[in-house]
């Protein structure tokens, strides 16, 4: 019997955040320990706000867009709304340059 074959693929995930964010510091340390699980499980690629509080960007390896659906509807942001709403979308990397990624990430 032959096995089936699972593609994974990249998707982006922008996320819109709440107006109030005074349940955040609260719960960002549940929530960042969850997208290290992920990170850890070859699930997400990267993830972070933007510079104005106002969403972030994640980039997900999934088998398709319901399964990161499913992933940020189980994130502990969406549980106390502070994700508010998000769009998903497949994601091909053209290029890219890791030395220029490693750069903005914190020590």
């Amino acid at each position: 019997m032959a096995q089936a074959t699972i593609t994974l693929m990249l998707f982006a995930a922008v996320v819109n955040f709440a107006a109030d964010l005074s349940k955040l510091p609260e719960h960002r340390p549940a929530h960042r320990a969850g997208l290290m699980k992920l990170r850890d499980e070859g699930k997400l690629a990267l993830s972070g706000p933007f510079g104005d509080l106002k969403g972030g960007l994640m980039v997900f390896s999934a088998e398709s867009a319901d399964e990161v659906d499913a992933i940020l509807k189980a994130d502990i942001y969406t549980a106390h709304g502070i994700f508010e709403s998000w769009t998903i979308k497949p994601w091909n990397i053209v290029v890219s340059n890791l030395d220029t990624l490693k750069a903005g990430i914190p020590a």
